[in-house]
């Protein structure tokens, strides 16, 4: 095989295996989207704490089996080139993360409207491009152009009463950067280290960051926490099991920038689950902020013209 060949070769499955990962944190998103139900549900019988707490623990136990099954198929649990420390390390790091963001998210959600809590968490679709300068993780002029016009379709799709400026934004806003850096940590860590293990590991680590403050702000209730088994249970597997476990897979060799426009999807098939299951109205407004974020999704997918190899 020729060296112009080769390049061809290696260039195609690269975009096999980048449509393969887009997929994956489009049904992501498509899971985290649909289970915002399952969340607002659930907040009404318990804190946010607790809900955090319980699913994040429910969430681990579902990765226990598939942990089980691959070291029983030969897959390796550490990488080659990676150490345990890495996977103990990552696996701290993005549950810390990961139980800061969620719970600044649950209790800012309290002091603002959901439309705006949707709008402002998804803006981490600037934040992980500006934080990403900073690494030396820079992106081109269409991924950034994608950025804005994707902020634009969330502030169609989301703010419908004007916007102002509260302490439930901020804490939201809080959040936001949060998620950001969880985004850059599991970029880094992806790569190195068993995704499903890694993903375990976060959830472990949140559920028990969780506890002592469910303890300390809130008073757990059994009776409670088994009136939300339902919303419990599918924020737990789907949401904590799948869906994070999705995105981590999902990112690997993927531009953190990138998989941020894909992971903002959220916010769209929110609105849209709302529409088909619970048939609420969509709006002209929110229908445009759709179409706006799908094409900004599918701009920042076109591949970059690059010079032809002879």
């Amino acid at each position: 095989m020729v060296v112009g060949e080769k390049v061809k070769y290696c260039e195609r499955n690269g975009g096999i295996m980048r449509l393969k990962n887009a997929l994956l944190l489009a049904l992501t998103a498509f899971i985290w989207g649909t289970a915002f139900v399952a969340q607002s549900v659930g907040m009404e019988y318990i804190g946010p704490f607790t809900f955090n707490g319980v699913r994040s623990i429910i969430g681990a136990f579902t990765l226990v089996p598939c942990i089980l099954i691959q070291k029983k198929s030969g897959k390796k649990i550490i990488e080659d080139g990676s150490s345990r420390k890495e996977l103990i390390a990552g696996g701290l790091l993005c549950g810390a993360l990961l139980f800061i963001a969620s719970s600044l998210q649950q209790i800012g959600i309290k002091y603002t409207s959901a439309g705006k809590a949707g709008f402002i968490t998804a803006c981490y679709i600037v934040i992980v491009p500006l934080i990403g300068i900073f690494m030396k993780k820079t992106s081109g002029w269409k991924i950034w152009a994608a950025v804005l016009l994707a902020l634009a379709g969330l502030y169609c799709l989301c703010i419908t009463d004007g916007f102002t400026v509260g302490k439930g934004d901020i804490l939201i806003f809080l959040c936001a950067i949060g998620f950001s850096a969880h985004i850059l940590v599991i970029d880094y860590f992806s790569p190195k280290v068993n995704g499903v293990v890694l993903s375990c590991i976060q959830f472990v680590v949140c559920g028990l960051a969780s506890f002592p403050c469910m303890f300390i702000f809130e008073t757990p209730d059994m009776t409670a926490i088994m009136s939300a088994w339902m919303p419990i249970l599918y924020a737990g597997v789907l949401s904590c099991g799948v869906a994070y476990t999705l995105q981590i897979i999902g990112q690997k060799n993927v531009n953190p920038t990138i998989a941020s426009l894909i992971l903002s999807l959220e916010s769209c098939f929110s609105v849209l689950a709302g529409w088909i299951i619970l048939h609420e109205k969509l709006s002209v407004k929110e229908s445009i902020g759709c179409v706006l974020m799908f094409i900004a999704i599918i701009m920042a997918q076109l591949p970059d013209k690059k010079a032809s190899v002879d």
